[in-house]
């Protein structure tokens, strides 16, 4: 059976894209995933990853990236139709659709993983594709695992891309770096790299806000 895992990698930084990604592969092929050391991503080194990166390119049947950038999440965030899981859920499906699985196994970013299932389910060319979308997916399945390893390597060279356009350094991207946080604080207005809806960019805009209050 062909089996798609789906993952992303910076769901949560208040700087940079979120990226996700779908591999596929023969279900006969998991334990050669296991055997190069697929698990979970955040489980592993950078230098591990960078290395399993082409392992796994090499042995899976095909696969597909998707780039999210900043602003298409505040977009997202910003509608009154759509939300965080639903465009992960979106991205999902077109990964599915194109990969063509008779399985896919994601890691479930919903508390209801059965309304997350039929979202994306919805949303399939082919109705007849099993979901499987499970909390630790990433964990359980080494389809998934690769998926996370391959997303969580893109994301960070995209995080390096825009440091080196901008030329400057940020940090991780993640709201509890204290380098992010300094950057945030000093550069709030100046990138277009920055996820205007999070609490954290958000908690800058109002302490400017008060601050300039307080002056006046």
């Amino acid at each position: 059976m062909l089996v798609a895992g789906i993952e992303e990698a910076g769901r949560g930084p208040v700087i940079g894209p979120m990226v996700m990604v779908g591999v596929l592969v023969d279900e006969k092929d998991f334990p050669k995933l296991q055997s190069i050391g697929a698990k979970d991503s955040k489980l592993l080194t950078p230098d591990t990853r960078e290395r399993i990166f082409d392992q796994i390119l090499g042995m899976v049947k095909k696969y597909e990236i998707a780039i999210i950038p900043a602003a298409k999440i505040d977009e997202s965030l910003n509608s009154e139709t759509s939300n965080l899981n639903k465009l992960e859920g979106d991205t999902s499906a077109m990964l599915i659709n194109t990969l063509k699985p008779e399985k896919a196994i994601l890691d479930c970013p919903s508390n209801n993983p059965e309304a997350y299932s039929e979202y994306i389910k919805a949303q399939l060319d082919n109705k007849k594709t099993i979901i499987v979308a499970e909390h630790k997916a990433d964990v359980n399945y080494p389809v998934v695992s690769a998926a996370s390893i391959i997303a969580k390597v893109i994301r960070d060279r995209e995080i390096e891309k825009l440091k080196k356009k901008f030329n400057v350094d940020f940090g991780s991207g993640y709201p509890s770096d204290e380098k992010t946080q300094k950057f945030l604080k000093a550069n709030y207005k100046k990138y277009p790299f920055f996820r205007k809806t999070w609490s954290s960019y958000k908690n800058v805009i109002e302490g400017k806000k008060q601050k300039s209050l307080g002056d006046f």
